[in-house]
């Protein structure tokens, strides 16, 4: 994905000035490009969401070093919404309209995004939005550089059905709405390739849910029906770090009840005993272990940053990576920090990724990524044991939802429409979000 934008230096207004007071304000707002940075840095998503925050530190530090875009600086401008949904909007107003910031970083969960998504579309800013999603969404002011479910959590399924022989189901996530509005999508499709409604069983916590005793152990019970049973989680934050070590306290190991996992990387492995969890899995679009130059670059320069050189890298901090890189790279093709015309300079951009291949960002909204199925190892890492053969385009609609079969999204004129049903060759209009938990 890239992102190639030019800041014009608005010589024009220059010269309409009338006073060196006028003049010096001018010069004042063209002197840096300020970049929000909306990540939680305290409660139940600072586990996640913290590296994120410091890996955009990174890149901006390193752009500068190059000498910044269109010769202006960026200036970062880091706010706390502490793993708290409302503040997440009140951050964003105070960055746009207080700050001024040119772009907004952020977000991980999707509740925290749909809190920021309306105050984003009526100031016009812009929101790079780095983490997995459910879908059901499509805005003309945010780019979606996490994996939608067509490039993470359908492939997951197939390959737990096709490779492992799953025919039983758990469906386990973070009681909000990016795990239930994907396990609708999950239930759906199961339900079509042939899965019984009693083979499917769905639960949910709240977030920092800590006591798991009862919960792993009905999904033991779950899998002893004799017939293979998987465990998708969809579990977000801190309350991983229980959940996996009740697996490990009543033995479940992954040849019993296999878990792929949407929202557990490196960082979250991190914190917590891995010995009993290998052979576990997780589909993401990157992971650390991946072999290739780009990322061995990206990893010794994140160490190096961190000062420590146990630090990890993972899926949300690349496609902050490839966000913050296109951004870059709108900015230069648009010669200006506008928002209205980064977002139509930002269409068609490609940068690398961290995989060995190239995002580019789709009318729609999303990119093109990857997906890949990593195995749990005791040192923290994964190794991959599965990908496709080449990079997937994000869908922002489902095609295993009622409501948004027949949808699609392209921000292009003359269309610009982020849910025209191709059946009655009608725009929805508004933020184009149909997803209502």
């Amino acid at each position: 994905m890239s992102i190639n934008k030019h800041v014009k230096l608005g010589l024009s207004a220059l010269a309409l000035s009338v006073s060196l007071g006028s003049i010096n304000t001018a010069v004042a707002t063209e002197d840096s490009i300020k970049v929000g940075i909306l990540h939680s840095l305290s409660g139940t998503m600072a586990i996640s969401e913290t590296a994120l925050k410091d890996t955009m530190l990174m890149l901006i530090e390193k752009q500068n070093q190059a000498g910044g875009v269109l010769g202006r600086q960026l200036e970062p401008v880091v706010v706390d919404p502490a793993s708290n949904w409302p503040l997440f909007a009140e951050k964003a107003r105070e960055l746009l309209e207080k700050e001024k910031v040119d772009v907004i970083f952020g977000n991980w969960t999707s509740v925290s995004r749909k809190s920021v998504l309306p105050v984003v579309e009526e100031l016009n800013g812009l929101l790079f939005y780095p983490v997995q999603y459910e879908g059901e969404e499509s805005s003309e002011n945010v780019f979606y550089t996490g994996a939608a479910p067509n490039q993470q959590a359908i492939p997951a399924v197939d390959y737990l059905m096709n490779d492992l022989g799953v025919e039983r189901w758990v469906l386990a996530g973070t009681d909000y709405v990016y795990p239930r509005t994907t396990n609708k999508i999950l239930e759906t499709y199961l339900k079509d390739k042939g899965v019984a409604a009693g083979d499917i069983m769905i639960n949910y916590t709240p977030f920092g849910h800590s006591d798991w005793q009862t919960i792993v152990s009905d999904i033991k019970k779950f899998g002893s029906a004799g017939k293979k049973t998987a465990v998708v989680s969809t579990i977000n934050g801190d309350a991983n770090v229980p959940f996996y070590r009740e697996l490990g306290n009543q033995g479940i190991s992954a040849t019993d009840i296999p878990v792929v996992a949407f929202s557990v990387g490196e960082q979250e492995l991190s914190g917590i005993d891995t010995a009993p969890l290998v052979g576990h899995l997780a589909a993401w679009n990157y992971f650390m272990s991946v072999d290739n130059d780009a990322n061995y670059d990206f990893i010794d320069a994140w160490v190096a940053y961190k000062g420590d050189d146990a630090a990890v890298t993972n899926d949300p901090m690349e496609a902050h990576y490839i966000g913050f890189n296109l951004y870059v790279e709108a900015v230069k093709k648009a010669g200006t920090t506008d928002v209205d015309e980064v977002k139509d300079a930002i269409i068609g951009v490609s940068v690398p990724n961290l995989t060995g291949g190239y995002a580019t960002m789709m009318p729609n909204h999303h990119i093109t990524k990857p997906v890949l199925i990593g195995e749990i190892q005791d040192n923290g890492q994964f190794s991959v044991v599965w990908e496709t053969p080449s990079t997937v385009a994000g869908d922002a609609w489902s095609d295993f939802l009622p409501g948004s079969k027949g949808l699609i999204s392209d921000w292009r004129a003359p269309l610009r429409c982020g849910n025209f049903n191709v059946v009655t060759g009608k725009c929805g209009g508004g933020s184009a979000d149909v997803a209502s938990n």
